[in-house]
This record gives C-alpha cells, sequence and structure tokens, in this order.
C-alpha cells in the first residue's frame, strides 16, 4: 500500500511540477501551544478560525508527534529532517549548534527558492554559522529574517513584532520574478511569560476553561490557561492575517500552508516532558486543490519528515543526512483514516533541556528518556530515574517556566491533599513508565508494574530498543553520556547558578572527547 501511495505521489507531484510553478512554502509555528488548544483538536474555550480554516480547507493530522519536546531539539529536527538523537548536541536545548548539518530552507535556497523567516526561528541556542553568504546576525537556520515591523500588542506579555505585517513584506520584497517562496512563520506565543490576569482585560469566564487531570482545579490554574489562551488567539490571528495576505497577492491556492507547534504549553508537567500532552501536536496543512479538504489523516507523523516532504514537494532530491519520511502520499491522498498501515506508531525521546541538575560532582546533566507511542499505549524508558526529571528542587527546577501554575505547586505542602499534583510535576520518577492513552489521555495512571501489562511492555521496550539501535542513538549503544557533556551555550547563568565562576562546559567537553 505504501508503495502504491508513494508511487501516486510522485506521479502527482511531477505533473504539477511540469504544469506550473513549483510550489510555495508557508510554514507556520507556535511556540508552546497544546494540539487541544485549537477548535479542531476539541478545544471548547480557545477560539482558533484561522487555524481550523487551514484542516477544514485541507487535511487534520490526529497523530502528530514532535520528537523531543523543547524548543531547540523540536526545531532541529523539523529543519535537518533527523531524529533528535542523531543530531548529538543538537538534541540537547541551548546548544551551540554545529554548522555541519544542512537545513532544508537553505536547501531549497540553492534550488531557487526565496526563502526568509519571521518570529522566532531555530532556537534557543547559537549557531555556529561561518557561511561568509550569510548574515551572523540575522540570518537563522529558518531562513533570512524579516523582524523590523512592529506593533502594540493588545496585553502585556505578547511580542510587538508584527509577524503577519513582516510576511507581507517579505511577499512584496520577492514579488519580481517566477521564483517560489519558502517562508518559516514563527510567532513567540504562547511562549511566557503572560501579563497576569490578562483574562480579566479581555473579559473572560473562568468557568469555561477546561483543567487536565494533572493540575488541581482552581482559580488560580484557570485563571494562567485562561491567559495562556489570549496568547494562543493571538497566534491565530496572524494565522487568518497571513492567509489574507496570500489571497490578496493571488498566491494562496498555489502555496503550501502547514501549522503547527513545537510543543505543548508551557505549564507543569507539559512542556519539556514526556507525556502526551508535550509531545502530540497540532498538524493541519492546505495547498488549494491539491488536497482534498475536510480529510482527517490518522498515519503517525513526526517533525522529522517534514524535511524530506518539502524536498519532495518542491522536486528536490532528499539531502542524505535525512532520516524522516516525506508524508507527500498523505497530503495528496483522497482518503481519511490510516493510509499507511506501517505508520502505526513514533518513537521519542529527550536528554538534556535546560541546566539545574547535578549528579555528583556533574553539572547540567541531562534527564535521559525515550519513549514509544502507538495508538493505544505511551511506554518510557527513563535510563536515569536517580535524577531529578525537571532539576534539582533546590536550583529551582528549572525545566519548567515559571507561572502562576508552577508557584502554586511548589508551594504544597508535603502533607496536603494536593500534594500529589506537585509529585506528578516535579518528583522523581520510576524507571519505566506505561499509560493507556485511550483510558487515559492525560497519563496520570502509571501501568508499568501492572502484571496484566508485562507482555505489552517487554513488546514495545524490544521495538523501542530495536529501532533506536537501528537509528545509531548513543544512549542504546551505550554512548549517551556524551549528552552530559555536550555544552550549553548561556556559560555565565551557569557559573552563576553553581557558584562556579570558572565553569567551562566548552573545555570540559574539549578535554574529555578530543579526538
Amino acid at each position: 500500500m505504501h508503495r502504491l501511495l508513494l508511487l501516486a505521489s510522485i506521479v502527482c507531484i511531477n505533473g504539477i511540477l511540469s504544469a506550473a510553478e513549483r510550489p510555495n512554502i508557508l510554514f507556520i509555528i507556535a511556540d508552546d501551544a497544546s494540539r487541544d488548544s485549537f477548535g479542531v483538536y476539541g478545544s471548547s474555550y480557545v477560539k482558533t478560525p484561522g487555524f481550523d480554516r487551514i484542516a477544514r480547507e485541507g487535511v487534520l493530522f490526529t497523530q502528530a508527534y514532535n520528537c523531543n519536546p523543547k524548543c531547540a531539539p523540536a526545531r532541529a529536527c523539523l529543519l535537518t529532517g533527523r531524529y533528535s538523537w542523531q543530531l548529538e548536541e543538537a538534541c540537547n536545548h541551548n546548544p551551540f549548534l554545529s554548522e555541519k548539518w544542512k537545513f532544508y530552507p537553505y536547501l531549497l535556497e540553492e534550488q531557487g527558492y526565496q526563502i526568509g523567516y519571521t518570529g522566532k526561528g531555530w532556537g534557543p541556542g547559537i549557531w555556529k554559522n561561518t557561511d561568509a553568504s550569510r548574515d551572523a546576525k540575522s540570518d537563522n537556520p529558518a531562513g533570512h529574517q524579516y523582524n523590523d515591523l512592529k506593533s502594540k500588542p493588545p496585553y502585556a506579555g505578547i511580542s510587538n513584532i508584527d509577524y503577519a505585517a513582516n510576511f507581507e513584506a517579505f511577499l512584496q520584497a520577492t514579488a519580481g520574478g517566477d521564483a517560489p517562496f519558502c517562508f518559516w512563520f514563527g510567532t513567540k506565543e504562547p511562549h511566557r511569560g503572560y501579563g497576569l490576569d490578562n483574562w480579566k482585560l479581555d473579559g473572560r469566564d473562568l468557568a469555561d476553561v477546561k483543567v487536565p487531570a494533572y493540575f488541581p482545579d482552581n482559580a488560580t490554574i484557570r485563571g494562567d490557561l485562561a491567559d495562556y489562551a489570549i496568547e494562543v488567539e493571538w497566534f491565530d490571528e496572524h494565522i487568518q492575517r497571513a492567509i489574507g495576505h496570500l489571497a490578496d497577492s493571488g498566491k494562496l491556492d498555489n502555496t503550501l500552508i502547514i501549522a503547527t507547534s513545537d510543543h505543548g504549553m508551557p505549564f507543569p508537567r507539559v512542556k519539556g516532558q514526556i507525556y502526551d500532552d508535550g509531545f502530540h501536536i497540532p498538524l493541519v496543512v492546505r495547498w488549494g486543490d491539491k488536497i482534498k479538504p475536510g480529510r482527517n489523516v490518522t498515519d503517525f507523523i513526526t517533525f522529522p519528515d517534514l524535511a524530506p516532504t518539502l524536498m519532495e514537494v518542491a522536486g528536490v532530491e532528499s539531502h542524505p543526512q535525512m532520516t524522516g519520511k516525506s508524508f507527500l502520499p498523505q497530503l495528496l491522498s483522497e482518503k481519511s483514516g490510516r493510509l499507511d498501515a506501517t505508520r502505526n506508531h513514533t518513537l521519542l525521546g529527550k536528554e538534556r533541556h535546560d541546566i539545574g541538575r547535578t549528579d555528583g560532582e556533574l553539572l547540567s546533566v541531562a534527564y535521559p528518556a525515550r519513549a514509544i507511542r502507538t495508538d493505544r499505549f505511551l511506554y518510557v524508558r527513563n535510563f536515569k530515574p536517580d535524577r531529578w526529571p525537571v532539576g534539582n528542587p533546590e536550583l529551582g527546577l528549572l525545566n519548567c517556566d515559571g507561572s502562576p501554575t508552577k508557584s502554586y505547586l511548589t508551594k504544597l505542602a508535603s502533607d496536603s491533599v494536593e500534594y500529589v499534583y506537585y509529585e506528578m510535576s516535579f518528583g522523581k520518577r520510576p524507571a519505566e513508565e506505561l499509560y493507556d492513552i485511550e483510558a487515559d489521555p492525560d497519563c496520570v495512571k502509571n501501568l508499568a508494574t501492572a502484571p496484566e501489562y508485562a507482555v505489552v511492555m517487554a513488546k514495545l521496550w524490544t521495538q523501542l530498543q530495536t529501532e533506536l539501535e537501528e537509528q545509531g542513538d548513543p544512549r542504546i549503544l551505550g554512548q549517551g553520556d556524551i549528552f552530559d557533556f555536550y555544552p550549553y551555550s548561556k556559560i555565565d547563568r551557569q557559573q552563576k547558578l553553581y557558584e562556579k565562576p570558572d565553569y567551562d562546559p566548552v573545555r570540559i567537553f574539549e578535554s574529555k572527547f578530543a579526538e
């Protein structure tokens, strides 16, 4: 079936390229927006007509995943077409990103595409860009920067970058000639911080807010979620404006529009964590009459699949570094449901996200985990369960953004009936976790110790281990400690946190792993 779909896609794309210009590409990505915060995924208290329109006029993917639920590694997977554990230093958050990696926008630029980005591209971290043809200050792995145009945001905490206006400026700047474009449209919302109680200024009703099972239900949590909802809607407003600019320029129907988010919302137990709300992301795609509208596809799609898909869409051979698999057949099919029986699971993982975790004399170490997600189950293997998963408590639990929700949970007394919520977000975790997603979508009931699931767990671990070995994952091959030593790029921040002014992670890495 997959071979038939692939053959059909090749015939279709070749027909497209011979009959008209190569398609434009608009990639829209939110910063920290959960999948269930969009109307087409069931949200009732966040209104997202722009995102929902793309789904209505195109295809909605129900099983899309980010590979590694933190900004820098997730975006590195998107741009390189590689799984996180295949990206060396870029598996970690805030790394020194090597120039050895090829990024799909520049590969397309070499083939005649005009490229640009607005807002947030790849990051945070430091890109070791030594290419003389690129501007070290304004270029990013996502493209050439368009961030000059500003606007007054409606509330505190929202960026003043006018993303839609910058996209319009890009369209105008590249209007001459026949070259197609590839544009990365990355908002900084709904990343923290938020203006406290913006929801009051916006006239919202906290009764409308839905609270996940891993949080206590109270006004503090509801208010925080309502403030978050405002920023998701700001992201959606810019989607609507961007679509309008495409329509005004006559380019809407020959533009492949992809909208997604890098990972889940910036709340405890979500962002940066290997639970479904952290890594199960929204994904919708529109492409004029090339995509049959109103379809829902259940094939598993992961961030490394994006780059090879866009290369194929553009009629360009996929780069050898790319290990993801194009999902162009899923875009061009007229069917819904599971189209490729082999796309029935995905692999996930993380190493070091933020600083603030120690292990003896080692500083800024990882919390290594790998997972496999199927239609029904999530199986997680935590390789260092003695370490704090969200960072050491005495150092601030730094792999969790500051927020009213975090403050509420960390102030709970250990004898409080609500302390279980603190433990779910910040406590140590067992070596193995298993969740029945159908019965427990919020992942609050770990089934790993239940005897009736022993066979399921063994099967999932074998599959996870086998596939990671095939992909050359250092963690599985016994070389995973290298992830502890890849330098976190904000060195002065670490020196201050650990009160070690001479701490130099670059020197430590080079001395330990010198060739």
